[in-house]
Protein backbone atom coordinates (compact mmCIF):
# COMPACT_ATOMS: atom_id res chain seq x y z
CA UNK A 1 0.00 0.00 0.00
CA UNK A 2 1.00 3.39 -1.07
CA UNK A 3 2.11 5.99 1.91
CA UNK A 4 -0.33 9.34 1.41
CA UNK A 5 1.09 11.98 -0.59
CA UNK A 6 1.70 14.39 2.12
CA UNK A 7 3.39 11.68 4.06
CA UNK A 8 7.21 11.75 5.09
CA UNK A 9 7.54 9.35 7.58
CA UNK A 10 4.45 6.44 7.58
CA UNK A 11 4.10 4.55 10.58
CA UNK A 12 6.65 1.70 9.82
CA UNK A 13 9.45 4.94 9.91
CA UNK A 14 7.54 6.38 12.95
CA UNK A 15 8.37 2.72 15.01
CA UNK A 16 12.07 2.94 14.01
CA UNK A 17 12.31 6.30 16.18
CA UNK A 18 9.84 5.58 18.81
CA UNK A 19 10.29 2.45 21.30
CA UNK A 20 6.10 2.95 21.80
CA UNK A 21 3.84 0.91 20.44
CA UNK A 22 -0.44 0.21 20.71
CA UNK A 23 -1.43 1.55 22.90
CA UNK A 24 0.66 4.18 23.74
CA UNK A 25 2.26 5.06 20.34
CA UNK A 26 0.69 8.12 19.69
CA UNK A 27 1.75 9.68 16.25
CA UNK A 28 0.16 8.15 13.08
CA UNK A 29 2.38 10.04 10.44
CA UNK A 30 5.03 12.28 9.62
CA UNK A 31 3.80 15.49 6.90
CA UNK A 32 6.68 17.72 7.69
CA UNK A 33 10.00 17.43 9.15
CA UNK A 34 13.21 19.90 8.65
CA UNK A 35 15.73 17.62 10.68
CA UNK A 36 17.55 20.49 12.17
CA UNK A 37 14.35 22.79 13.50
CA UNK A 38 10.96 21.35 13.45
CA UNK A 39 8.03 18.55 12.70
CA UNK A 40 4.53 18.34 12.13
CA UNK A 41 2.54 14.97 12.47
CA UNK A 42 -1.17 13.68 12.31
CA UNK A 43 -2.85 11.58 15.82
CA UNK A 44 -5.96 10.51 14.22
CA UNK A 45 -8.27 10.46 17.16
CA UNK A 46 -11.49 7.37 17.28
CA UNK A 47 -13.90 6.60 19.03
CA UNK A 48 -12.27 2.91 19.65
CA UNK A 49 -9.50 4.43 21.61
CA UNK A 50 -9.28 2.69 24.84
CA UNK A 51 -9.89 5.62 27.24
CA UNK A 52 -12.80 7.15 25.76
CA UNK A 53 -14.65 3.83 27.63
CA UNK A 54 -13.63 6.02 30.53
CA UNK A 55 -12.89 9.47 30.06
CA UNK A 56 -15.51 10.53 29.95
CA UNK A 57 -18.24 7.87 28.61
CA UNK A 58 -21.12 9.97 27.92
CA UNK A 59 -18.95 13.18 26.74
CA UNK A 60 -15.54 11.36 25.46
CA UNK A 61 -12.36 13.75 25.90
CA UNK A 62 -8.94 12.90 25.01
CA UNK A 63 -6.79 13.15 28.57
CA UNK A 64 -5.09 16.67 28.65
CA UNK A 65 -1.67 14.53 29.65
CA UNK A 66 -1.81 12.25 26.61
CA UNK A 67 -2.07 15.29 24.09
CA UNK A 68 1.10 15.95 25.79
CA UNK A 69 2.51 12.47 25.19
CA UNK A 70 1.82 12.69 21.72
CA UNK A 71 3.51 16.08 21.59
CA UNK A 72 6.52 14.06 23.37
CA UNK A 73 6.45 11.70 20.89
CA UNK A 74 6.66 14.12 17.94
CA UNK A 75 9.43 16.22 19.89
CA UNK A 76 11.26 12.55 20.41
CA UNK A 77 11.55 12.20 16.59
CA UNK A 78 12.94 15.32 16.04
CA UNK A 79 15.86 14.98 18.57
CA UNK A 80 16.30 11.76 16.73
CA UNK A 81 16.75 13.54 13.37
CA UNK A 82 18.47 16.24 14.89
CA UNK A 83 21.29 13.79 16.59
CA UNK A 84 21.25 11.30 14.17
CA UNK A 85 20.14 8.64 16.27
CA UNK A 86 17.55 6.11 16.59
CA UNK A 87 16.37 3.31 20.07
CA UNK A 88 17.87 1.05 17.78
CA UNK A 89 21.51 2.47 18.83
CA UNK A 90 20.41 2.27 22.53
CA UNK A 91 19.29 5.87 22.82
CA UNK A 92 15.75 6.40 24.50
CA UNK A 93 14.61 9.81 25.25
CA UNK A 94 12.91 10.54 28.62
CA UNK A 95 10.58 13.21 29.51
CA UNK A 96 12.07 15.47 32.18
CA UNK A 97 9.97 18.57 32.44
CA UNK A 98 6.70 20.79 31.17
CA UNK A 99 6.50 24.26 31.35
CA UNK A 100 3.81 26.81 30.27
CA UNK A 101 1.11 24.05 29.58
CA UNK A 102 -2.12 25.22 28.11
CA UNK A 103 -4.55 23.03 26.90
CA UNK A 104 -7.86 25.64 24.89
CA UNK A 105 -10.10 23.33 23.94
CA UNK A 106 -11.44 19.59 24.21
CA UNK A 107 -10.21 17.01 21.79
CA UNK A 108 -12.59 14.62 20.55
CA UNK A 109 -13.29 11.40 18.75
CA UNK A 110 -13.13 12.31 14.57
CA UNK A 111 -10.36 14.94 15.68
CA UNK A 112 -6.96 14.77 13.95
CA UNK A 113 -4.49 16.53 15.67
CA UNK A 114 -1.43 18.61 14.20
CA UNK A 115 1.06 18.18 16.22
CA UNK A 116 3.85 20.66 16.56
CA UNK A 117 7.27 21.06 17.32
CA UNK A 118 10.47 23.21 16.97
CA UNK A 119 13.78 22.75 18.84
CA UNK A 120 14.64 25.88 21.10
CA UNK A 121 17.87 24.47 22.50
CA UNK A 122 19.27 20.57 22.17
CA UNK A 123 22.70 20.61 23.66
CA UNK A 124 24.83 17.13 25.51
CA UNK A 125 21.22 15.10 25.19
CA UNK A 126 19.09 17.75 26.67
CA UNK A 127 16.50 19.31 24.60
CA UNK A 128 13.76 22.09 24.84
CA UNK A 129 11.16 21.91 22.39
CA UNK A 130 8.02 24.24 21.52
CA UNK A 131 5.20 22.38 20.87
CA UNK A 132 1.75 22.75 20.02
CA UNK A 133 -1.26 20.68 19.06
CA UNK A 134 -4.60 21.90 16.50
CA UNK A 135 -7.50 20.99 15.86
CA UNK A 136 -9.02 21.99 12.64
CA UNK A 137 -6.23 25.06 12.78
CA UNK A 138 -7.35 25.96 16.22
CA UNK A 139 -4.75 25.67 19.23
CA UNK A 140 -5.79 22.32 21.58
CA UNK A 141 -2.60 22.70 23.51
CA UNK A 142 0.52 24.00 23.52
CA UNK A 143 3.79 23.87 26.07
CA UNK A 144 7.20 23.78 26.38
CA UNK A 145 8.77 20.32 27.06
CA UNK A 146 12.16 19.45 28.39
CA UNK A 147 13.81 15.91 27.39
CA UNK A 148 16.72 13.73 28.00
CA UNK A 149 18.52 10.78 25.55
CA UNK A 150 19.74 8.62 27.52
CA UNK A 151 21.19 4.97 27.04
CA UNK A 152 19.41 3.40 29.78
CA UNK A 153 21.65 0.22 32.05
CA UNK A 154 19.36 -2.51 30.96
CA UNK A 155 21.35 -4.92 32.45
CA UNK A 156 20.20 -7.42 35.20
CA UNK A 157 21.31 -6.83 38.52
CA UNK A 158 21.06 -9.87 41.02
CA UNK A 159 22.37 -10.26 44.62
Amino acid sequence: MKPPTDCVMDIEEIKRYLPQRYPFLHVDRVIALDPTKSIRGIKNVTVNEAYFAGHFPEYPVMPAVLIIEALAQIASILAYKITGRTPADGSLIFFAGIDHARFRRPVRPGDQLLLESEVVRLVRGIGKFAVRARVDGEIAAEAELLAAMRTPDTGAKGG
